[in-house]
């Protein structure tokens, strides 16, 4: 499941920002007026802006700032190699600036550079011990690389310097649902819900605990309130329906592996799943959906063969 990142964003101005009526002439008129269109969306004039600015003299803390800004920009335009680059020149000039360390690492981190992610969050921590967002980004690329208790104490570090930030108990619940400790990840699902009633992720992640524990009506409720918050994904309507067929309610399943195909035609589980209601129900359609669910993947045979052979026999 998604884990969740953040990125610091530094956009700094200095001093007034220039009139749009007159032509910028200073690196830090270029940086302002940059940040003013980057605001309105226009990141290529933002750039544009950015880079005129980093031709023109100025102090090398400016130059940082200026760096850090275009490498923003980038990052908004999902142009990570630019933006590496940029953090990389901001932290020559500013060595002992821990935010550009820690942007640098979420840059690496969405080109799944996990090791050098790490080394930078670290070095982030390192300049600022109770930087709670390092720490949760840290232990998110940690649990990429496998190393799921080391990323459990870097969340349980960040919830200690910032109890109120929903990201880390979702994340934490994450890696202990991937352990195996449903109830931990139950009371971190919670936790991030109740600080954050809309982040319905946590909805469908308590979904899967309380399934995993038998909780077939309190899954089913999480799935709907996170399908009251995310009505399209197709995935939510596959995971309700796999509860309501548990729980015997099989028109309810129907109806909600209908909704997952309508929204996504390639969901094989969901035709193969629709396949099996529809065996029990005595309808028919069953076999075209088995062979859809087959044709979409192949591996499904060995899973479903048994119940679609049965069927046929007289």
């Amino acid at each position: 499941m998604k884990l969740w990142p953040f990125l610091m964003f530094l956009v700094i101005t200095f001093g007034a920002a220039n009139p749009g009526s007159q032509s910028p002439k200073s690196a830090e008129e270029y940086n302002n007026r940059g940040l003013e269109k980057q605001n309105q969306g226009d990141l290529d004039g933002a750039i544009a802006d950015y880079t005129k600015a980093i031709s023109l003299k100025s102090r090398p803390d400016i130059l940082a700032t200026i760096y850090n800004n275009r490498a923003n920009a980038f990052m908004s335009k999902n142009n990570l190699d630019g933006a590496i680059a940029d953090y990389t020149s901001a932290i020559q000039l500013q060595p002992a600036e821990f935010e550009n360390y820690y942007n640098r690492g979420v840059a690496l981190q969405s080109k799944n550079n996990f090791d050098l992610a790490i080394a930078d969050f670290s070095k982030a921590i390192g300049l600022f011990p109770r930087f709670a967002l390092a720490y949760n980004n840290r232990g998110n690329a940690r649990s990429a690389k496998g190393d799921i208790d080391g990323a459990i104490n870097d969340y349980t570090t960040a919830i200690s310097i910032n109890p109120k930030g929903a990201d880390s108990y979702y994340n934490r619940g994450i890696a202990l649902q991937a352990k195996g400790n449903v109830d931990g990840a139950i009371k971190d699902f919670s936790s991030a819900l109740s600080l954050t009633p809309s982040f319905y992720l946590a909805n469908i992640n308590r979904a899967v605990a309380l399934f995993d524990k038998g909780d077939l009506d309190g899954a089913i409720a999480d799935y709907t309130r996170a399908l009251e918050l995310k009505t399209d994904d197709a995935a939510i309507y596959y995971g309700r329906g796999t509860a309501k067929q548990k729980k015997k309610d099989l028109e309810g399943a129907l109806s909600d592996y209908t909704k997952a195909i309508e929204i996504d035609p390639k969901h094989a589980l969901a035709y193969a799943n629709r396949a099996v209601v529809k065996s029990l129900q005595r309808m028919a359609g069953a076999d075209a959906d088995f062979e859809t669910a087959f044709r979409l993947d192949p591996s499904l045979k060995a899973t479903y063969r048994e119940f679609s052979e049965k069927r046929r026999k007289p």
